[in-house]
């Protein structure tokens, strides 16, 4: 019983070929899904992320289910994942080609509807990353992007923001001569 917990009913050469290949498909398929996918997990993508899982593991360890060959096969991800890691640290070409690009979504307070589009993002989507940005409409942003990990960069309009805090100084100013007024005595102006 317990002597074939450790026994590999599969050569080692071929563990490692299945794990690599299963690698290797699993960064080009996210990388296909797109930036948004990686940023927003809902409970679809969750539900998809689990049945993948699922989904992988013969082609991952075959029909092989000894503590062996879990840890061959998981061993190799860590590998490959790590010479991944450092190839694409040395290597810009190699960063574009696995992490993808940002891509532009405001330019000068405009909006980029095509990259929208191309990246299968609402208005509200972008208008919620903004405003977690501390934005609080387009127009509030000089220029906006995605990044490849799925986060939203902005770069605030400084010339609107600016107005804004001109604007609330002022009312608060007038605010407080108000009240500075009216603890004058009535007598004296």
């Amino acid at each position: 019983m317990w002597h074939a917990m450790f026994d590999l009913d599969l050569t080692l050469a071929e563990k490692v070929i299945r794990a690599v290949s299963i690698y290797l498909f699993l960064v080009v398929a996210l990388r296909l899904a797109g930036k948004r996918e990686l940023s927003q997990l809902n409970t679809l993508d969750f539900v998809v992320l689990l049945a993948v899982a699922n989904a992988v593991q013969n082609g991952l360890i075959g029909a092989d289910n000894s503590v062996t060959g879990a840890v061959v096969g998981a061993t190799v991800l860590f590998l490959v994942d790590a010479a991944l890691a450092f190839v694409v640290f040395r290597s810009r070409r190699a960063q574009k080609v696995v992490e993808g690009t940002p891509t532009l979504l405001i330019r000068d307070g405009q909006v980029v509807e095509e990259a929208l589009r191309r990246e299968e993002l609402s208005q509200d989507d972008l208008l919620a990353a903004l405003q977690s940005a501390g934005a609080q409409t387009v127009e509030d942003v000089r220029t906006a992007w995605l990044e490849p990990s799925g986060k939203v960069v902005v770069v605030p309009n400084l010339h609107r923001q600016n107005a804004h805090h001109y604007d609330d100084l002022k009312a608060r100013l007038d605010h407080l001569t108000e009240l500075v007024e009216g603890l004058a005595p009535s007598g004296r102006s």
